[in-house]
């Protein structure tokens, strides 16, 4: 993949942003993941962490603790050489991981009001939902929360008026064409349709969060049986 248009824009006096265009979509995604792959292989002096998003990738540093000091400009041009040729793929580790999700009912207090502003039935909506795989674009808000998209336009609905000071974790929530799920125990503003008994983060895995940027998701429909199944399961396990 070759180097990508982009403007460059400071962020504060450590940070300089990489924005890719406005438009969410897989392709800008993919892009942005890709840009931060080579920037990481780069390991760039005085850069300390390089953040994805969905049009925009972050770049972290410390203008004051090397031989030469890092400015806004001289990033910059040192961003613009190493993105002026090959980049990395963005998707060569990226997997298929199933979310079994139980949906309506307890796990999913807004199922039926999706279905209402969608003009679906709570059998469409969840249809719809779990019809095709989707992206993982970033984590963020708390450690291991997903945003993961692009969904059906008829999706392309509001967050809710009035935030939740708490959604359960395990929540799959959705809202702007986006679903996520929360790791923990949050406050959220989402839609939520269910749930699924999957934990998102866990400090005892080797590697804690079980989605990453770059991952392809496939929500499955389980009943509330296979639910407590699976949940007692996972808690079987950490045991």
């Amino acid at each position: 993949m070759k180097g990508p248009a982009f403007t460059i824009r400071p962020q504060g006096d450590r940070c300089l942003s990489l924005d890719f265009g406005q438009e969410i979509s897989a392709a800008t995604g993919l892009m942005c993941l890709s840009a931060a792959a080579t920037l990481r292989a780069a390991q760039i002096p005085g850069v300390s962490d390089i953040v994805p998003s969905y049009t925009a990738v972050a770049l972290f540093y410390s203008p004051g603790i090397h031989a030469t000091p890092v400015t806004f400009a001289s990033l910059s041009q040192e961003v613009k050489h190493i993105l002026s040729g090959e980049l990395l793929p963005a998707n060569a580790s990226s997997r298929l991981i199933k979310i079994p999700v139980c949906y309506g009912g307890v796990h999913g207090p807004d199922l039926s009001d999706v279905a209402k502003r969608t003009g679906l039935t709570e059998e469409e909506v969840i249809t719809k939902h779990s019809a095709s795989d989707t992206m993982v674009f970033s984590l963020g808000f708390s450690p291991g929360h997903p945003y993961i998209g692009i969904h059906d336009e008829i999706f392309a609905i509001p967050r809710r008026d009035v935030p939740r000071t708490v959604v359960p974790r395990g929540s799959v929530a959705i809202a702007n064409r986006q679903s996520t799920v929360y790791p923990e125990r949050l406050p959220g503003g989402w839609h939520i349709l269910g749930a699924t008994p999957l934990r998102l983060f866990d400090l005892a895995r080797e590697q804690p969060s079980l989605l990453l940027p770059g991952d392809k998701i496939q929500f499955v429909p389980i009943d509330q049986k296979e639910f407590e199944r699976l949940a007692a399961e996972i808690d079987g396990v950490r045991t």
